[in-house]
């Protein structure tokens, strides 16, 4: 067992012209909520999409569970069934119901018998509140009830780490909450979890740390406390007064 799930060491990523990642060097502990936040463009995205390479990194060295995901040769189906990702435009499958979307990957990856990811998906969808949109297709759901049911689709994989990119941007503000008491479950049972989000109220009532994240590079990290109450770097001080007013 590894105290530290992920870990990040002297990353970096450029596209193009743009420096992306700059010498970023973070770890997660086994059941931390770390919370990344920052101004768009500032890298937080890339940097989630490196940590299940959906993106390959430049220079520097990334390990989940033990796995080099770094490593060309390391095996990223294994890494992938273990780090669940929740996007921010949900990516469901329009022409299957949610139950389907939920079930295929169980079928098709773990394996799993029809009947027993059908049981898999009904009992996560009465856990984030939607038993009843079984039989839904995404058309027919709203922004909060897709997002709902891609985090049970995720966690239908049984994933050690879940990864949240941004997952309640595309959502009108009466459905953010839907979706952030979803989250809240989650990191109350102690789900290993890297949040990226503008959701200020989510970091205070949620994570254990928080990181600072601008044009590439890691200004500040501190616990939710430390951040909010005195933050250290001029920086950070001046994006927290735009954000927190």
């Amino acid at each position: 067992m590894y105290e530290n799930i992920i870990e990040i060491r002297h990353v970096h990523k450029r596209f193009k012209h743009v420096q992306a990642l700059v010498d970023v060097s973070l770890a997660v502990r086994r059941g931390e909520v770390l919370f990344i936040f920052g101004p768009s463009g500032g890298g937080k995205s890339t940097l989630l999409r490196c940590i299940n390479r959906l993106e390959t990194v430049d220079e520097g060295e990334i390990t989940v569970d033990g796995i080099p995901v770094t490593d060309p040769h390391a095996d990223i189906d294994a890494l992938r069934a273990e780090v669940g990702m929740v996007f921010q435009l949900f990516n469901l499958f329009p022409h299957l119901t949610a139950l389907q979307n939920i079930t295929l990957a169980q079928e098709k990856v773990r394996k799993r018998s029809r009947e027993e990811a059908a049981e898999i998906a009904l009992r996560l969808l009465n856990r984030v509140g939607l038993p009843e949109k079984a039989d839904a297709y995404p058309r027919q759901l709203s922004g909060g009830q897709k997002q709902r049911v891609a985090i049970a689709r995720a966690l239908a994989m049984n994933p050690k780490i879940m990864l949240f990119d941004e997952p309640t941007s595309a959502l009108d503000p009466e459905m953010i909450k839907e979706v952030l008491d979803v989250m809240l479950d989650l990191a109350r049972e102690g789900m290993t979890m890297v949040v990226v989000s503008h959701e200020m109220g989510f970091a205070r009532a949620a994570a254990d740390r928080m990181v600072f994240l601008d044009a590439g590079q890691v200004v500040e990290v501190g616990t939710p406390e430390e951040i909010f109450s005195s933050p250290k770097e001029k920086r950070t001080k001046e994006f927290l007064a735009h954000v927190l007013y």
